[in-house]
């Protein structure tokens, strides 16, 4: 199993006096089950439930109150009320609209056990069938690996120690190159991460890709109200892996003819299952970060495997080229924004970039992160200081001088000119 940073957070949810239910919320195959199962070493006994399996769907739908499915719990599974710390965990919990409305009472009248919940379409479900217990459940928010978790995957834990290590030591530099190329070329999905590293086979590797598209292809007539949506929201998927990093508008999105509204709303559902998101551009310049929702979004998508994978990138080309020249650099522009998603300490925290409309001085930097009392502009560049004009632009407008450029150079500081 690939170590998750995420652990870190069970443990400090676990250890909490006031715990909640949790529910991790990731799109599919992000690792959500594999990391509770590792969790789950950490406790007395395990109580597994997938809500997908009819039986155990049952065991939640025919229960009339969480008395009795507490009890039902135990003894399907063997397992004693009395033999320590316990830990439930209950999958693909969005089938279930009886076990998602259970969580409160979980809270309420049995606070000793660990409960854990996940569900690739969780808000998809609520939008239209069931109760929310507010203010009755924690999030956790699961995302593709990360650089460091790859380094723990590929086998490199030396790399991924030193990753932490601020100056790392120079003589490094090629090494990390070379395994965040591979990252980036492959992404951070578990499974096809596993492949990869185990055998070195790119192309089974995307086999991965292509069946999480043809589960989220399935989900979307599962789930979607009317034919038409399905249509729309095929049509979103499909397109949103070409679009992916760059600015778009929803009037003709990806050459169709649908309305504006009818995008929006696709956009609007599919976000909620964590397979893309929008980022909106902001003027900030001081905190807090405001977002423009009136202004052209860039596409955002679960991960960089999937645009390499749709877009006929291929191992031979990826790894044999600049990283800022593959798909004329939106990759690891892109990759930037996927390892900044997963280092956000809230899900509420929205990933937007810097621009400003203005004739003749238009300016537009990759990202903006907000930073002990500032706004920090972050540039994906592969040229000179005096290609940075834009970064300088938001520089001048700030109210310090801090700015990070991301490049295949050694990590250094540097003084510029604006």
């Amino acid at each position: 199993m690939i170590p998750r940073t995420k652990l870190t957070e069970l443990r400090k949810w676990s250890s909490s006096e006031n715990r909640k239910p949790l529910i991790i919320r990731g799109a599919r195959q992000v690792g959500k089950t594999t990391l509770v199962r590792m969790f789950s070493n950490e406790f007395n006994q395990y109580i597994e439930f997938n809500l997908e399996k009819t039986e155990h769907r049952q065991l939640f739908d025919l229960s009339k109150d969480i008395n009795q499915l507490v009890d039902s719990i135990f003894l399907y599974s063997s397992k004693s009320k009395s033999a320590g710390r316990t830990l439930i965990f209950i999958d693909e919990i969005q089938n279930s609209s009886n076990a998602i409305s259970m969580l409160r009472y979980f809270y309420e009248d049995y606070p000793g056990y660990y409960i854990i919940a996940a569900g690739s379409l969780l808000e998809s479900l609520l939008d239209f069938k069931s109760t929310f217990p507010v203010g009755r459940v924690e999030f956790l928010y699961l995302y593709p690996l990360t650089f460091k978790e790859y380094l723990l995957a590929a086998g490199k834990p030396g790399l991924a120690e030193a990753l932490d290590t601020i100056p790392y030591p120079e003589n490094l530099n090629q090494a990390f190159y070379s395994e965040y190329s591979r990252y980036a070329l492959v992404g951070g999905m578990p499974e096809a991460v596993r492949i990869y590293t185990e055998k070195n086979d790119y192309f089974e590797a995307g086999k991965v890709y292509e069946s999480l598209l043809l589960s989220y292809m399935d989900d979307v007539e599962k789930y979607s109200p009317a034919q038409k949506t399905s249509a729309v929201l095929r049509h979103v998927i499909q397109s949103s892996f070409r679009l992916a990093g760059r600015r778009i508008t929803f009037e003709g999105f990806g050459g169709s003819t649908y309305r504006s509204l009818e995008i929006k709303e696709a956009f609007q559902l599919l976000e909620k299952t964590l397979l893309l998101r929008l980022n909106y551009p902001s003027s900030s310049v001081v905190p807090p970060i405001s977002v423009n929702m009136n202004k052209s979004p860039k596409v955002q998508v679960l991960d960089t495997g999937l645009i390499n994978y749709f877009a006929g990138v291929s191992s031979e080309f990826a790894l044999n080229k600049s990283l800022e020249d593959v798909y004329s650099g939106i990759i690891i522009e892109h990759l930037t924004g996927q390892e900044l998603l997963a280092a956000q300490k809230s899900a509420l925290t929205p990933l937007t970039f810097w621009s400003r409309d203005k004739k003749q001085s238009s300016a537009e930097v990759d990202y903006i992160i907000q930073c002990e009392g500032n706004v920090i502009p972050v540039e994906v560049k592969s040229g000179s200081a005096g290609r940075l004009r834009s970064m300088m632009q938001f520089t001048d407008a700030a109210p310090h001088n801090l700015a990070v450029r991301l490049y295949s150079g050694t990590l250094s500081m540097e003084k510029a000119k604006t």
